[in-house]
């Protein structure tokens, strides 16, 4: 046993997750003299991860793997994978074992200064929260999960269409990333091949006549596993993730400085001249336009043929009542016979 491993903090759940990182096979033996715990304390640990969703595999005379899991974050080098001017406008970057949601934990945060922005991250989240109050699940190493906070000089007059402008940076982040043929689907989804690959939750906190703060959660699939992907298709939602694009082992601290990179240039484009600088290629990535849908809003029900969206980031819809717009709402869809 070493020092380290005798003063290391972390919970030995996080700790187990770290070592089996890699995908390869370790002895529970060796495991135990690395970490300076009992094989048995190994073995608890590696139920509570599978307890957390993530698969892990114990086979004799083999040991434990963790598998699909991708790198584990790390704030050191998500920050030195930045833009340097990006790593300018970064007041904080933390990186947590498990938390109730990373929105939550920047939300309870005061505004940082206009111009700048505090990132969090966390390999888990017990409460993970997507739109209308939906569970985000995502097991540790499976998802990237980060919420990033901004605060605008004033309140953007057309703030509801922010989601919009977000997901057209998460394209560009995964598109310099090679991942190819991704889509939109209004307001807040980016899917792969028809499959839900990541979702986007934003909350607003404003003072009268003053600045806004914007925190922003977005959640990428990078390797859910079969188990969890047939837990969130019970649910009604298609499920995919970058290992489906190829990508097994994925560089997760990679993705999340991709992302924060153009999330932050594109709060500074929406902020000088709104959504109309992203129109072009939310156009080109939308998912619904020219598709048969039925907008749930409250309990109001429309079908019809999707149109896109405005330049205000509403949705269009020719339905048999006349041409609706929506700047809320849940859409289900079918393609047009």
């Amino acid at each position: 046993m070493t020092r380290q491993a005798a003063h290391d903090p972390r919970p030995l759940v996080e700790r187990v997750f770290r070592a089996l990182a890699d995908g390869r096979f370790h002895s529970g033996e060796k495991l135990a003299q690395h970490l300076g715990v009992s094989r048995s304390a190994v073995w608890k640990a590696a139920i509570k991860l599978r307890e957390l969703g993530a698969t892990v595999h114990a086979v004799r005379n083999r040991g434990y793997r963790l598998a699909g899991a991708g790198e584990p974050l790390d704030a050191a080098l998500i920050r030195d994978a930045l833009s340097r001017s990006v790593r300018a406008r970064l007041r904080h970057i933390d990186v947590a074992w498990a938390v109730a949601s990373t929105n939550t934990v920047l939300l309870e945060r005061g505004f940082p200064p206009h111009g700048e922005c505090e990132v969090a991250l966390a390999e888990f989240q017990s409460a993970g929260r997507g739109r209308r109050g939906r569970a985000w699940l995502a097991a540790p190493g499976g998802a990237v999960c980060l919420s990033l906070s901004w605060t605008f000089a004033q309140m953007p007059r057309d703030v509801g269409s922010l989601s919009l402008a977000i997901g057209v940076c998460v394209l560009r982040a995964l598109g310099r990333l090679g991942v190819a043929e991704l889509q939109l689907k209004w307001p807040n989804d980016v899917l792969l091949a028809d499959a839900k690959l990541g979702g986007i939750l934003i909350e607003l906190r404003a003072e009268a006549a003053g600045p806004a703060c914007a925190v922003i959660g977005i959640g990428l699939n990078i390797a859910l596993g079969v188990a969890l992907v047939a837990q969130i298709s019970a649910t009604g939602v298609a499920a995919t993730d970058l290992s489906a694009a190829g990508r097994s082992r994925p560089a997760r601290n990679a993705i999340a400085a991709q992302v924060i990179d153009s999330c932050i240039d594109g709060l500074l484009d929406f902020e000088r001249k709104g959504l109309r600088v992203f129109m072009d290629e939310w156009r080109r990535a939308d998912a619904l336009r020219g598709r048969t849908v039925t907008v749930l809003n409250g309990d109001e029900r429309t079908r019809g043929l999707a149109r896109g969206v405005d330049v205000t980031g509403a949705l269009i819809v020719e339905a048999p009542q006349g041409v609706r717009k929506f700047v809320s709402g849940e859409v289900s869809v079918r393609l047009v016979a």
